[in-house]
């Protein structure tokens, strides 16, 4: 499920539509019985939050879903035909067999209607334009919801445009969630990541959805970093759409190359915990285990949930996004740090570990320095192997495990990059990296950078801790 920003650029969908046999794995041959059409309670993570994953007919196996770390799986998709009627769905053993195993596992399954479609969306600019066809349309999605026992619809009209046919989605959006609604069905939406296309959703549509999943990717350079996604999400909330049905979309695959995430992984297994890396000739940017969990605690603060595209391209291993978004909800994300030890950390000449200019922001150097007695140099050593100061972690910059890679402070994440085991010896591990915490060239000096090098117990790589 694709977006890009500005309108004249829409391209990205063709990948998941025509060229997304490129990525089919085994699908599922035989259908299983039907769920009960009754809607199932959704699995439950703290305050409401939802973590919405999309699976694609095409790809992947519904049988290796995680099921007990999502709320909601849209199966995707329908397509709609300009009178209102919708084409066959594809592979509707599968959709069978994932609504049998949502259920099972308390998800709620639903079905995404439309998609990027090659950028075609007059179908959907057709039926819209008139009262007949929307009920027809409407009547027609709740059949499918009932045949299924599907617990609601996402609407994925990529895009409506500002002016009639916003107005026209507004209408149809009315219409199928009192429909829905009155029946105890859910509606959602797929929605751009933001500029002027975003207005073909009106305000008034905020209150007919349960929630929007909002397609934070596509976007940003690089593709789909912190900052451009964080300003996106926020965007949509300043138009007036609640906090609580602000669904942060993030990508399981790569651009420009559009490698999955679990191939890039199966590459190197270092590039889970980055966001670029060099595949097929080109730096491929992506999401990785941190930026997920720091874009989840993000939305833990600020917003309703989580939403990816799309569950095949995930791993079912350690490195997973899905497990990275469970953990860091089940975490608490805000909730106060494991308990430890606090105290200062010297080393070389007996100065202290410290936080240059005593600044809180994300990217701040560590350094060696005299000791003072100030917050920028007392340490929490966490139960959790975490080291910590001014809420913050110590951590290796872009999660680098080459020697001489700097440490920073970042917010903490849970990733491999922030994770320290004292020796017995004196030194302080990477396990990550395999590297020790070490002063860059042996230097006294005030203000020498901390980083990683290979662990010789050496002087510059003893400390104290608390």
């Amino acid at each position: 499920m694709s977006n890009t920003s500005p309108a004249p650029a829409r391209t990205g969908r063709s990948r998941f539509f025509t060229g997304a046999m490129a990525l089919v794995t085994a699908l599922v041959g035989t259908a299983t019985a039907l769920a009960p059409a009754t809607a199932s309670q959704a699995a439950v993570l703290p305050n409401g939050f939802k973590s919405v994953g999309y699976m694609p007919s095409w790809a992947g196996n519904v049988t290796t879903i995680q099921y007990s770390k999502l709320t909601h799986i849209n199966y995707a998709f329908v397509l709609p035909n300009s009178n209102g009627s919708l084409q066959a769905v594809d592979q509707p053993g599968k959709l069978q067999q994932l609504v049998s195993l949502g259920h099972q596992n308390n998800v709620k399954v639903l079905i995404a209607v439309g998609g990027w479609n090659d950028g075609n969306d007059s179908a959907f600019e057709a039926l819209a334009a008139n009262s007949g066809t929307r009920t027809t349309f409407v009547n027609n999605m709740i059949n499918f919801v009932n045949q299924y026992g599907l617990d609601g619809v996402d609407i994925d009209w990529e895009y409506p445009d500002p002016g009639t046919s916003a107005n026209n989605y507004t209408l149809l959006m009315q219409q199928l969630s009192t429909e829905l609604h009155n029946r105890g069905k859910l509606l959602t939406a797929a929605v751009v990541s933001g500029g002027g296309t975003a207005n073909g959703i009106q305000p008034a549509v905020f209150g007919y959805v349960d929630f929007l999943n909002i397609m934070l990717y596509d976007g940003g350079e690089p593709h789909a970093n912190y900052d451009w996604s964080i300003s996106n999400a926020q965007g949509w909330k300043n138009r007036g759409l609640p906090a609580s049905k602000t669904v942060v979309g993030v990508p399981f695959y790569s651009r420009p190359g559009y490698l999955t995430y679990s191939q890039l992984v199966q590459l190197d297994p270092a590039n889970a915990n980055r966001d670029c890396t060099t595949a097929n000739g080109a730096q491929q940017c992506y999401n990785g285990i941190p930026t997920v969990k720091r874009k989840t605690q993000w939305a833990l603060a600020n917003a309703g949930g989580m939403m990816n595209w799309e569950l095949s391209q995930d791993r079912n291993d350690g490195t997973s996004l899905v497990s990275a978004i469970y953990d860091t909800v089940m975490g608490g994300g805000g909730n106060p740090p494991p308990s430890g030890r606090t105290g200062r950390i010297t080393g070389l000449a007996g100065k202290c570990v410290d936080i240059a200019a005593a600044s809180s922001a994300n990217g701040t150097p560590i350094q060696l320095y005299t000791c003072n007695g100030s917050n920028a140099q007392t340490w929490t050593v966490g139960t959790d192997g975490t080291i910590r100061a001014l809420g913050k972690c110590m951590d290796i910059t872009s999660a680098g495990t080459a020697n001489g890679t700097k440490i920073q402070l970042w917010d903490c994440n849970g990733s491999g990059a922030q994770v320290w085991q004292g020796q017995s010896n004196g030194t302080v591990r990477n396990p990550q990296s395999g590297r020790c915490l070490d002063v860059t060239d042996k230097s006294t000096a005030d203000g020498a950078r901390l980083q990683i090098w290979d662990c010789y117990n050496t002087s510059n790589q003893i400390w104290q801790l608390p």
